[in-house]
């Protein structure tokens, strides 16, 4: 019996994913026959949950959505991962009520209850033994959020009400294409229709959402992904510099935390770092911090005056 209960939870973790999987995949991966598979998949049914079934070349197997929820079954590390991220989401954001940082808090108290008892005692010292920083970020609608998601995955165009950080308030039809989770912002990536081009929109400056019942044709979006783009907007303003650093690459990391930084290890002891910043005064204090040689690359002409005005205060500052 343990063992059958040990395998009926594998089958189910794994369907669990979303994904659909051939019955050869699901074999291989849980290790048994195709007709112990076609069995537990019957007794996954019988618990009440749906599992759809696909026969013949191309088929699979897949958990769809049903009318009730059945018991959630997570492995130990997925307990722990779900509350942590839990609990990370809930300390960012401004804890107004229906934000999704006010959702994920009151989710981490209850999650517990949809466990195994196996797992409860470990979520419940998991929520004693974690406390995490607040970080003061706009709130969004966690309501807000599933219904872009929703006209995003059927592919209808919206409109809303969007306040811009110096302009007047406007009216946008777009196509939602992405939402994006970003340095402690929520953004949306969409086809302005009046516009006839790509615009990024911060979430919480969305109001009075309203979707409708015009479908679109999707678009190619503008880049590798809606995070390439969103960032390449962000940064165009900046001035690029690359430098290489006689450090770990675990500390350079640690040092611009607060940076959108592109950091690779060259070897254990040397790192190279591109960031675009908007002044060259962004790079003294973690360059400070870090108390290792480093070589500037690339970076524009003035930003290269910039550093060798301050070096020479510097020295002579310290001639006494």
């Amino acid at each position: 019996m343990a063992d059958v209960t040990a395998r009926m939870l594998a089958l189910l973790s794994t369907l669990q994913t979303g994904r659909s999987f051939t019955g050869d995949e699901l074999v291989q991966r849980l290790g048994v026959s195709p007709r112990t598979l076609r069995r537990d998949v019957d007794r996954l049914r019988g618990y009440g949950y749906p599992v759809e079934t696909q026969p013949g070349p191309g088929g699979y197997y897949r958990l769809t959505a049903g009318r009730s929820m059945p018991p959630l079954v997570l492995d130990d590390d997925e307990a722990v991962a779900t509350l942590l991220a839990l609990a990370s989401l809930g300390s960012i954001g401004s804890s107004a009520e229906g934000g999704i940082d006010d959702a994920a808090t009151r989710a981490y108290g209850k999650v517990d209850q949809f466990l195994p008892a196996r797992l409860r005692s470990r979520a419940v010292a998991v929520r004693a033994s974690v406390e995490t920083s607040h970080q003061e970020a706009p709130s969004v609608p966690a309501g807000q959020l599933g219904e872009l998601a929703e006209a995003i995955g059927r592919q209808e165009r919206i409109s809303f009400a969007y306040r811009t950080a110096r302009g007047p308030e406007t009216t946008r039809r777009v196509e939602p294409y992405r939402q994006i989770h970003h340095l402690l912002r929520w953004y949306l990536l969409a086809w302005d229709l009046d516009r006839d081009d790509w615009r990024v929109f911060r979430v919480d400056r969305i109001d009075d959402l309203r979707r409708s019942t015009t479908r679109y044709t999707a678009r190619p979006l503008p880049a590798d992904s809606a995070t390439d783009y969103l960032r390449a907007g962000l940064q165009k303003a900046k001035h690029p510099i690359r430098l290489v650093i006689d450090a770990s690459a675990e500390s350079v990391i640690d040092a611009f935390k607060y940076q959108d930084a592109e950091i690779q290890a060259i070897d254990a002891s040397r790192t190279e770092i591109a960031v675009a910043l908007d002044s060259w005064h962004w790079l003294l204090l973690p360059l400070a911090f870090l108390d290792a040689d480093y070589r500037i690359v690339q970076a524009p002409p003035e930003f290269l005056a910039g550093f060798q005005s301050f070096a020479r205060r510097l020295r002579d500052a310290s001639i006494s």
